[in-house]
C-alpha cells in the first residue's frame, strides 16, 4: 500500500501545503517557512510516528505526547456524546473487513458504487502498478476473496469459505472486521513494514 499512500494521500497533502504557503511546486520554499502538521497516531502505533521528509512540514504527534491510546480517545469522544467513532481509513481500502464493506453499501449507495467501480478499474493494474513501472502480474481485487466487490461474500461467509481462507488468514476475525490498525494520511494499515516513503516528487 506504499504506492497508494504516496499517490492518494502524501502527494496531495504536500501539494496543498505548498499552495497554502504560497510556493507551488517547483518553487523553492525558504528554510524558515513551514507548517506544523498534527497527526493523530495513538500510543499503540508509536512506531508509525515519524518526522516529515521535507523541511516545510513539521510533524507533531499530540496523542503520543499526551500518552493517549485509542481507548483513551474513544472514552474522550464518548464523554462528548460522540460514541461509536469508526476507525479512519480510505474508502476503497483493501484492508476493510466485511462489516466495513456492508456499512458502505448499506449507508452510502453513492460511495458503494464508487468503490465497486474502483475495484473493477484495478483488475488489470496499470503501468504504475509498482515503483519500477512494471505491469501488475495477475489480477487485483479489493476484497480478500479475490472476487469482484459487487459479488464478494460480504453478507455471509460459509464454513467452507472460512476454511479455504484459513491458509491466508491467521484470524477469521480479520475477514469480518478488517485489520486492527487504523489509518491516517501518513500511516496506512499496509505501511507498517513497508520501506521508508520517498518524496513523491515534492521535496524541493
Amino acid at each position: 500500500m506504499q504506492r497508494s499512500t504516496g499517490e492518494y494521500k502524501i502527494k496531495p497533502i504536500k501539494k496543498k501545503v505548498r499552495e497554502l504557503l504560497g510556493y507551488p511546486y517547483p518553487q523553492r520554499i525558504p528554510k524558515d517557512v513551514f507548517v506544523e502538521q498534527w497527526i493523530g497516531i495513538s500510543t499503540e502505533e508509536f512506531h508509525r510516528a515519524k518526522d516529515a521528509d521535507v523541511r516545510y512540514m513539521k510533524n507533531v504527534h499530540p496523542l503520543i505526547e499526551m500518552g493517549w491510546s485509542r481507548s483513551d480517545c474513544t472514552r474522550y469522544l464518548a464523554s462528548l456524546g460522540l460514541a461509536d467513532t469508526p476507525k479512519s481509513s480510505c474508502l476503497g481500502c483493501p484492508f476493510h473487513g466485511n462489516a466495513q464493506w456492508r456499512h458502505i453499501r448499506d449507508t452510502s449507495p453513492e460511495e458503494w458504487q464508487n468503490v465497486v467501480e474502483f475495484d473493477a478499474a484495478i483488475r488489470k493494474g496499470n503501468a504504475r502498478a509498482n515503483a519500477t513501472g512494471n505491469k501488475l502480474l495477475g489480477q487485483a481485487f479489493l476484497h480478500r476473496s479475490r472476487i469482484p466487490l459487487s459479488e464478494a461474500p460480504i453478507d455471509h461467509v460459509t464454513a467452507a469459505e472460512q476454511a479455504a481462507l484459513q491458509d491466508e488468514l491467521t484470524d477469521v476475525h480479520e475477514l469480518e472486521h478488517g485489520v486492527a490498525d487504523g489509518c491516517s494520511p501518513w500511516a496506512c494499515r499496509g505501511d507498517a513494514d513497508a520501506p521508508a516513503q520517498d518524496d513523491f516528487g515534492l521535496t524541493s
